[in-house]
């Protein structure tokens, strides 16, 4: 880990956070077979252009001896190995990190921790700067500037009241302000680090995991809860997304999960309705709508 955070600037918090959730520190790395799972992915109306050239990555991984079209086993998606990356990642980012002539990250943990932090690196992940702090926010601000849309200086959010829970504040003009549980919940500001996790998985739910996982390993407290409204249940989240889809809103699809189009639908159904604009829905919003 040394090794690697001095070549790349990872941390290993980072790197063992992916780890962790993406293949339980590799122990179950998917049993769909990979070129069969491409196939079928690459025919699928969603994301086409995303997946076919990852065939032909497959098959240049064959030519030098990196996959087997027959044993190759991953995740249902395509991506193979203990930090899951599809084989254009994989020819990309790639390192032989023990140096015994091979890349391999299905069986090697260096080989596939070298080659996550090469990619972090290459997506801007910015060496020893922070990504998530947890912070305080006032009973009354304006909370439609909350989430990752807006971008402010830190400066620009002390004068609103919102202070770090513990230590003190890194200046940055990239910062934003997000509540995962709405305003009366726990609140983190995300730096441009935070940004760099999301581009390895787009779920805002995941990355927030992530982030606030590493922070734990870093030997931050866990997060203030504070007395966050309720969740909608699954049932009600999806009618609410069926609501919103109705007075075109673009939510995403109505999965009964909260993600972020979700989330800015009813930011700006709350704008309209004069309630307050933390983008978190709950059981009255969902009965005056």
């Amino acid at each position: 880990f040394k090794e690697i955070q001095y070549i790349y600037g990872v941390p290993k918090e980072i790197l063992l956070t992916f780890w962790a959730l993406e293949t339980d520190f590799g122990l179950f790395q998917g049993e769909y077979n990979t070129l069969n799972a491409l196939l079928t992915l690459s025919h699928d109306c969603r994301r086409p252009s995303l997946f076919r050239p990852q065939i032909f990555g497959a098959l240049e991984l064959y030519t030098r001896g990196g996959f087997n079209p027959q044993r190759t086993k991953g995740a249902w998606a395509g991506e193979i190995g203990m930090l899951q990356m599809l084989p254009l990642g994989l020819l990309e980012y790639g390192v032989d990190g023990d140096n015994d002539g091979k890349i391999d990250i299905r069986t090697s943990a260096i080989d596939a921790l070298h080659s996550t932090a090469r990619k972090l690196a290459s997506m801007g992940w910015k060496r020893n700067e922070p990504w998530l702090l947890e912070v305080r926010v006032p009973e009354r601000m304006d909370w439609e500037k909350t989430g990752l849309t807006t971008t402010l200086p830190l400066v620009e959010w002390e004068k609103m009241g919102v202070w770090p829970r513990l230590g003190n504040f890194q200046n940055y003009d990239e910062v934003s302000l997000i509540l995962p549980m709405g305003r009366k919940g726990p609140a983190f500001l995300t730096y441009p680090n935070f940004r760099v996790l999301s581009k390895w998985n787009n779920s805002s739910v995941y990355t927030t995991t992530a982030a606030y996982f590493a922070t734990l390993l870093i030997g931050e407290p866990r997060y203030r809860l504070g007395s966050p409204e309720p969740i909608l249940s699954l049932e009600e989240m999806v009618r609410l997304q069926k609501k919103l889809e109705q007075k075109g809103y673009d939510v995403g699809g109505v999965d009964g999960i909260l993600g972020a189009k979700t989330r800015e639908a009813v930011r700006q159904e709350q704008l309209r309705m004069k309630l307050p604009a933390d983008g978190w829905p709950t059981k009255n919003m969902l009965s005056k709508i």
